[in-house]
């Protein structure tokens, strides 16, 4: 056989090893947990805030100083605002509602601008939203839910607003069924829906925090099963006490810099379950300080986690890392008790056209495993998720990914544009190889009181090994990387009883008082063996 040069060799020996290397990657990414479906090609916006409501619907909201969104308006429901430095008549739908059986969308209209606004649900049911820029600052909007076929719309309270003006806050319901409404673009107050007596309450603790890139917009704000609340911004926590106004403790101060907007961290706070009198805090990613003063792009970001035991008398940060660094990570607590990290950059910070490197790899946060070990890679997505992108959990056990749009105004022909399409991702726990294992709720009460006992009824294909949970997930207010007000709750069960015909029965108590879970709507969702069933939605009441 004749010789080739070795130039030709060395040549064909690294161009085959090239395309080995490259079938590995693919094989390794093929064998990767978790799934993606693209829903919408064109949703018409690009959800800068996305919230799931009791009727299986998604509402999306943007902002309404974008100028032209990609959807309109029902004929003759323009929106006039002479102020508007960019559509005085804007007849452009700037929050749609999704139908998540039929995939269908409606336009819903909005007349205050609700730029990096804040929200919550009521224990109604009925969506909160809060604030915003411009004419929205000071603004009180509800949107009341109705069955996918209804025509209900965003409506502007006219009896009341905020105090303080509010941009970049976030709200937390309380046990009561009232709201607290923290923050803001200078705006170091806390207030309360409905409005208190006293009006708006000082809370110096956002001022002492802020650095001069901010870094204590839209803190982390967490219920505890005490009924205080952990309030993170910047690198810094306290518990609060919201009905006396005051600061409780102080937590010491959790390392690797500025967590909060814009230095773009996440936070989630674990399940509560048992007695309920624990509650732990986990706090990711972020970008270090000074690559949004720099409005540097290239920035890596890190990738190191804090989790603390808020509840304990003597807490400390439990460090560790991410498999990636990334920013504007969104944390979904998932119907087993892990937590879903997913969206975001590798590089840069939060802001128009600040961030590169889209994070494509969603990570899987498993809390019951020992440090080193809780972080699994799944399988990446296509589309990056930049700026102004948000992550739901569904009731079916998927999670929606909607927005990203790091531009000013909504800009398609970029290297990261405005992203319109809305895609679910599927964890390992909805693979077909678990189909049978995957528990049916066939009765469940529609209303549910604190302390009392009630049954579930359960089929699964194959006999049930072990306990079944079930859990109550509320529906947060997702935007910038937080979920406000996310929770979910372990109940206390007995075994199942087999019930006939593949059907048990599970015994359940939920908890006492609003602090660990408070009033409103719940996904319910039976656990068998790591695989939620489809949820059916239970109203917690006193």
């Amino acid at each position: 056989m004749a010789c080739l040069p070795f130039q030709r060799l060395l040549v064909l020996f690294t161009f085959n090893s090239i395309i080995v290397l490259q079938r590995t990657i693919i094989y390794a990414i093929a064998q990767l947990p978790g799934t993606w479906q693209l829903l919408v090609p064109n949703a018409g916006i690009s959800s800068m805030h996305t919230a799931v409501t009791r009727f299986n619907t998604v509402v999306l909201l943007d902002r309404t100083n974008i100028g032209p969104s990609r959807r309109m308006l029902r004929k003759g429901h323009c929106r006039n605002d002479p102020s508007d430095a960019f559509l005085k008549h804007d007849c452009y739908a700037h929050s749609i509602v999704f139908d998540l059986q039929t995939n269908q969308i409606r336009p819903l209209m909005i007349l205050t601008d609700t730029w990096c606004s804040s929200g919550q649900f009521l224990p109604d049911g009925t969506l909160m939203q809060t604030g915003g820029d411009l004419d929205g600052f000071r603004k009180i909007r509800k949107f009341e839910p109705c069955e996918p076929n209804g025509s209900c719309d965003w409506v502007e309270l006219q009896d009341v607003e905020l105090g303080n003006g509010r941009w970049y806050a976030t709200n937390q319901i309380l046990p009561d069924g009232s709201v607290i409404i923290v923050g803001g673009r200078g705006t170091n107050t806390v207030e309360y829906y409905p409005p208190r007596t006293n009006g708006p309450v000082p809370f110096p603790f956002l001022a002492d925090v802020e650095d001069n890139q901010m870094d204590n917009l839209y803190p982390y704000v967490h219920l505890l099963p005490s009924g205080h609340l952990f309030i993170f911004a910047n690198n810094k926590a306290v518990m609060y006490d919201p009905q006396t106004n005051q600061i409780v403790r102080d937590y010491p101060i959790l390392d690797g810099g500025p967590r909060n907007y814009p230095s773009a961290g996440s936070s989630a706070m674990l399940s509560l379950e048992g007695d309920y009198s624990t509650a732990v805090v986990v706090i990711c990613g972020g970008a270090p300080y000074g690559a949004f003063i720099e409005r540097s792009t290239n920035t890596p970001a890190h990738g190191s986690c804090g989790r603390i035991v808020a509840t304990s008398p003597n807490p400390e940060w439990e460090m560790e890392d991410m498999p990636y660094g990334r920013i504007m990570g969104d944390m979904v607590m998932l119907p087993t008790g892990e937590v879903l990290i997913i969206n975001g950059a590798q590089a840069g910070t939060q802001g128009f056209e600040l961030a590169s490197n889209p994070c494509l790899f969603p990570v899987l946060y498993r809390p019951d495993q020992p440090v080193g070990l809780r972080f699994m890679t799944l399988t990446p997505g296509t589309i990056p998720r930049l700026y102004h992108s948000t992550a739901n959990l569904l009731p079916d056990g998927r999670v929606l990914i909607a927005g990203s749009n790091p531009h000013y105004f909504y800009k398609i022909n970029a290297e990261f544009p405005t992203e319109l399409r809305i895609e679910a991702f599927s964890p390992e726990y909805l693979s077909s190889d678990r189909a049978n294992i995957r528990p049916v709720i066939e009765e469940i009460p529609e209303t549910v009181r604190y302390g009392e006992v009630f049954n579930v009824i359960a089929s699964v294909a194959l006999p049930v090994v072990g306990i079944m949970e079930v859990n109550l997930g509320n529906a947060p207010f997702a935007t910038h990387s937080f979920s406000q007000g996310q929770r979910l709750v372990k109940l206390t069960v007995t075994p199942s009883v087999p019930n006939g015909d593949g059907r048990y029965r599970i015994g359940c108590t939920p908890p006492r008082n609003g602090a660990v879970a408070p009033p409103g709507y719940y996904m319910a969702f039976v656990v068998n063996n790591g695989v939620p069933s489809v949820a059916r939605w239970v109203q917690l009441v006193s």
